[in-house]
């Protein structure tokens, strides 16, 4: 049962996993298949100008992670239910469900700790891996004066605050990630008034925006993440392939805190996004789908 509204459109749904009846569009094309995983505060729209340029050149699938979108969640779900462990056995059984691996994921955001956690839990579902923060490798520095002014919101994400402020109230969820969206992006970049609105009805229908913000409050946020994370041995580096691509211009995560991928990686390569913020789907899609299609290439 849900005790929220489907967020509007069409949706396709793979069998429950946990109870989380997980939404996705499937775009025709050839093998390999790239599975493409959106952040907060956003769904799989995230990947609007991706998709078309990954046309013809392979099949694309684009879920709503568990507390986003369409996908349908059951009563009573934990925070731990939203877990960087919990999304990664959704789109995992998603993979599984299509029949369709292993693929090339990409991520930014959630997406990127959820496909991280997909590589890590199902290597045999996972070619390669194209991903923009976060990534292992702040450590301490999350704690710095810089990046403390900047994560406060997972603090706040954390409060039963959110349901009094922002929960349910479309108006103030708008007002909210308006500032997330504009804040976090590049100099470049301009919300779409319109995609705002979108965003701002889903996220502001009862519930929604605790579910997405459940996230955070099963501790899968960068703060608590970075200080609880150790240097694997390097026999259990991550062993998939992986592109990093990292914005010039994310407040969140600076380009310095790049400096600890060969400790957790064990084959990575790390690829600037000049004049590119946080959301790197939509900031510099030519450079994501571009980065993707050389991972697809190199397995056909």
């Amino acid at each position: 049962m849900r005790t929220y509204a489907p967020a509007p459109g069409p949706s396709t749904f793979a069998t429950p996993v946990d109870g989380f009846r997980t939404a996705y569009d499937d775009h025709a094309g050839p093998e390999p298949v790239v599975v493409l995983l959106h952040g907060w505060p956003g769904d799989r729209q995230d990947f609007r100008d991706v998709v078309p340029l990954l046309a013809g050149s392979c099949r694309v699938v684009v879920p709503d992670l568990r507390g986003f979108g369409a996908t349908e969640r059951p009563d009573g779900a934990g925070p731990d239910a939203y877990a960087a462990a919990a999304q990664a056995r959704s789109v995992a059984a998603l993979v599984e469900e299509l029949g369709v691996g292993p693929v090339v994921v990409g991520g930014y955001d959630v997406g990127s700790r959820a496909a991280q956690e997909l590589a890590r839990a199902r290597p045999d579902l996972v070619r390669a891996l194209v991903v923009s923060p976060p990534v292992p490798g702040a450590g301490a520095r999350v704690l710095s004066a810089d990046a403390h002014r900047e994560f406060w919101y997972q603090h706040l994400h954390r409060l039963p605050l959110v349901e009094d402020l922002l929960d349910g109230d479309p108006a103030a969820v708008r007002d909210y990630l308006a500032h997330t969206w504009s804040h976090w992006s590049g100099p470049a970049f301009v919300p779409d008034p319109a995609e705002l609105d979108r965003l701002a009805a889903a996220y502001g229908r009862p519930g929604a925006f605790v579910a997405s913000v459940n996230w955070y409050r099963a501790g899968a946020g960068t703060v608590a993440r970075s200080l609880a994370e150790q240097a694997p041995d390097p026999a259990d580096r991550l062993a998939v392939p992986t592109t990093v691509l990292w914005p010039e211009h994310d407040p969140l995560f600076p380009r310095e805190w790049s400096d600890g991928l060969d400790e957790f990686f064990a084959d990575a390569e790390l690829r600037p996004l000049d004049g590119v913020g946080h959301f790197t789907p939509l900031e510099a899609a030519p450079a994501f789908a571009a980065a993707l299609l050389e991972r697809v290439q190199e397995t056909t």
